[in-house]
């Protein structure tokens, strides 16, 4: 009974809350704290703090961590999930559409739409990037980075990850 009380009191805030963020903090809240009792105000209030300081979706880490407190490793990726389902669904649904419509004129327009959009965007997010990375950095390990990771990636195929992952290592050995 426990793990389907952690499901719902995670999927419905997701599905009142659709597209997560602080909406659905304070459904959360009232499902934990006022409906199943599981904890009381304050300590919401710590685990909401604890979510806040971590990168990420705060819904999700909050569900983690209150579905692993009431039953363990289970009722932690009970949580998770419950907390992702319903747009996972909804995403499901939307793309079995969109490839149902896929050779009409209308979504081929779309698509031609979008994709230069989303270039558009990721050239901008990578400027700014790039712009921060000069000013906290320096230049010359900015500099540095981008041509080990271009080599490492496309001439060694490397996957991104490694790449990701030496690269803290390195900021954390020489820019700390």
């Amino acid at each position: 009974m426990i793990y389907w009380e952690i499901f719902l009191a995670f999927f419905i805030p997701g599905i009142i809350g659709y597209g997560g963020g602080p909406a659905t903090i304070p459904l959360i809240e009232h499902e934990v704290v006022h409906r199943y009792e599981w904890m009381a105000t304050s300590e919401f209030a710590e685990v909401l703090a604890i979510g806040n300081s971590l990168p990420g979706p705060i819904a999700t880490k909050m569900a983690g961590y209150i579905g692993f407190q009431e039953a363990g490793v289970l009722g932690a990726g009970i949580a998770l999930f419950a907390t992702i389902a319903p747009s996972l669904i909804l995403m499901i649904i939307l793309l079995s559409v969109l490839m149902k419509f896929k050779e009409s004129p209308k979504v081929k327009l779309l698509s031609q739409i979008v994709r230069p959009t989303i270039a558009v965007l990721l050239g901008a997010m990578t400027y700014r990037f790039a712009e921060t990375s000069v000013v906290d950095s320096g230049w010359a390990h900015s500099l540095f980075l981008v041509i080990i990771s271009y080599w490492l990636i496309e001439k060694r195929k490397l996957h991104p990850a490694w790449v990701i992952g030496g690269s803290l290592i390195y900021g954390g050995i020489f820019l700390s």
